[in-house]
């Protein structure tokens, strides 16, 4: 693995630059990702207007998972195209924190499509947004990740770092259900199903991260292997 100037948990401090055509195509999925962000922000503070008010929309707004991957998403696509000598550029640039934010995605529109896209029908400019946060970034992302991103620096110690972010969300979660009485995802209401089913539910979660993220890591050697023969 390459050395890191600055470890941390999420990722190494060693800039992975991309291509032109990587280049581009980071720019178009931080452009896909950033609209439908602005656009479910801008949705959730009109719905809320009278009742909550924007500052506890927005707090709303961060507590879903979707919406903090789709962040990670458009944050890192965003340094690929600009570059930057900073330590948080380099953090962004890094191939641990790529591949974590693959995992986030991946998972994030494996949850919606198996689980979460039955419970509701978004219609109109809501279809739109969703559509763009939970189908094309996760699929964007995933194939400038496979097709753009150098590959090999990956190792089975990235997959434990990759479950310290939704562990630390899943706290949150419960710590902000504990006051605010609501839960960002059905299978997550403490309220509704109860600790033992929770618990349950996050397991079962917790198993797709690890299944998703060793088969993220398996392509990245395999990636690395093959860029490395040719």
């Amino acid at each position: 693995m390459p050395v890191s100037d600055a470890p941390s948990a999420f990722g190494s401090a060693t800039a992975n630059p991309v291509g032109p055509l990587g280049r581009a195509f980071a720019a178009l999925v931080a452009a896909v990702s950033l609209a439908a962000l602005i656009g479910q922000y801008w949705l959730l503070v009109r719905l809320t207007l009278d009742t909550i008010g924007p500052a506890l929309a927005t707090v709303r707004y961060l507590s879903y998972f979707t919406i903090l991957s789709n962040l990670l998403v458009a944050a890192t696509c965003a340094v690929a195209v600009s570059g930057g000598g900073s330590r948080l550029a380099r953090w962004l640039a890094s191939a641990r924190l790529r591949g974590g934010i693959a995992l986030a995605i991946g998972v994030t529109g494996t949850v919606y499509v198996t689980v979460l896209r039955h419970l509701w029908q978004p219609q109109g400019a809501q279809w739109w947004v969703d559509s763009g946060l939970h189908y094309a970034v996760p699929a964007l992302y995933l194939a400038w990740w496979l097709l753009a991103v150098p590959h090999g620096a990956l190792g089975r110690r990235d997959l434990w770092r990759w479950l310290l972010f939704p562990a630390l969300y899943v706290v949150w979660v419960f710590l902000r259900g504990a006051i605010a009485h609501e839960y960002p995802y059905p299978f997550l209401d403490v309220g509704v199903l109860g600790w033992l089913a929770v618990l349950r539910n996050a397991v079962g979660v917790l198993v797709l991260f690890l299944a998703f993220g060793a088969g993220l890591l398996g392509i990245d050697r395999l990636l690395g292997r093959g860029r490395r023969a040719g």
